[in-house]
């Protein structure tokens, strides 16, 4: 009989794991953690009959502001909600150009379209994927009107140096913060440092409403704008003219969207933001299991410390494959981990490689060399509050088991 000690508390032990056999079932990638104060909150919104924006979307927006410190929350659909509505309100659209990341999901450059305007890449740093100051300054034109830096993975962008090119310039700063709702910079919490800020509580994020986001801003005029465009353009919440208040009138007064909230959703949301600290800290041992049990392998690069007075949101655990010493390129690892019952996923392909932007903007491949060596090597692994220790152990026995397979 063996004596080595199956890990406890947070210690990985790689002679234990080599003995492990192939996890049985499936691990999600970012399944959530939902749990009975949600579901219990939910319940008692459906049989409330208001189930549309009405006084829990309110609460969401106050206990939201206040976690922020910014002055204003709108609650949305969607971060993409926020990101286009942010733009329309601060008026930007046809002949105007927007500079993106191209490392990033789509909808960051998709909302850019969505307002008739350009969206104009610029390249990443290698190390942190976060856009690169340099390559902002570089994409500056006569055109140009705004920024969107994206805080990748929940790592903040370099904001000193972003806001001083901005002021420099004249430009809006719109921070996309789908990643990064527990992030601090230097000091501030991420959402109150640009102009405006988008933040997602989409399914897989720190915070879960199913589909859903959150705007902040200290601006009261663009909040006010924000608010209207977001139903319909007009000047009065459903929930107000329906309310026991009493009727009350209302003006159409902009061509808007159907972008709000549901309080279905923010009665999740209301109670995964009571517990974004303790959800935080569970992400962040498992990021510190994954340091340590990948810290063997030199075909792995791990991500990089964080940087001095900031806050990671530990969203995303990004690994980067070194395909020189692989015998399979990233896609093929990512199907050998499924092969071992482990979801993984991308972050991201990026955007100019993808035909949208190819056709539209005329990119191609060498366009971004940055961006291009993070797109072709990059995976994500579990890392939501939901796996338990013995998850994150299958995750790290996975992967060593792959690279030991695949490694020339």
């Amino acid at each position: 009989m063996s004596n080595v000690q199956e890990p406890r508390n947070g210690v990985v032990n790689l002679a234990f794991l080599e003995m492990q056999p192939k996890r049985a079932e499936f691990l999600v990638f970012g399944a959530p953690l939902i749990e009975e104060e949600e579901i219990r909150e939910v319940e008692a919104t459906l049989r409330s009959g208001w189930l549309g924006t009405g006084p829990k979307t309110k609460l969401f927006e106050q206990r939201f502001a206040e976690y922020t410190g910014a002055k204003f929350a709108v609650a949305l659909n969607s971060a993409t909600a926020g990101l286009h509505l942010a733009l329309d309100a601060l008026g930007i659209g046809p002949g105007d150009e927007v500079i993106v990341p191209t490392m990033t999901f789509a909808a960051t450059a998709n909302v850019v379209f969505h307002v008739g305007a350009t969206p104009v890449f610029a390249d990443c740093d290698p190390t942190t994927f976060n856009i690169d100051p340099a390559s902002i300054a570089a994409a500056i034109t006569p055109r140009t009107k705004a920024i969107i830096p994206v805080h990748f993975a929940g790592r903040p962008c370099d904001m000193d140096a972003i806001m001083a090119i901005a002021q420099r310039h004249g430009l809006k700063v719109i921070e996309d913060a789908a990643h990064a709702t527990e992030t601090w910079y230097k000091g501030r919490k991420v959402g109150t440092i640009g102009d405006v800020a988008a933040f997602s509580f989409y399914s897989t994020k720190n915070i879960v409403t199913g589909e859903g986001g959150m705007v902040t801003t200290n601006d009261p005029d663009l909040a006010d704008a924000i608010r209207i465009r977001s139903l319909h353009g007009i000047s009065r919440d459903a929930w107000k003219r329906y309310s026991t208040e009493g009727y009350q009138p209302y003006d159409c007064m902009y061509p808007g969207y159907k972008y709000n909230m549901m309080d279905l959703q923010a009665s999740l949301g209301i109670h995964q933001l009571a517990k974004v600290d303790r959800f935080w800290a569970r992400r962040d041992q498992y990021w510190a299991m994954y340091n340590q049990g990948f810290a063997s392998l030199p075909e792995l690069t791990l991500p990089p410390a964080d940087e001095p007075d900031t806050k990671h949101a530990r969203h995303l655990y990004t690994l980067i494959l070194d395909i020189d010493q692989l015998t399979v390129n990233r896609n093929e690892f990512v199907n050998l981990l499924k092969e071992e019952n482990i979801g993984s996923g991308v972050h991201f392909v990026a955007l100019h490689l993808h035909s949208l932007f190819r056709e539209r903007l005329g990119t191609k491949r060498g366009d971004f060399p940055g961006s291009e060596y993070v797109s072709d090597r990059t995976i994500s692994l579990p890392l939501s509050p939901k796996l338990t220790e013995a998850d994150v152990q299958d995750v790290i026995a996975a992967v060593h088991r792959v690279i030991k397979r695949v490694r020339r």
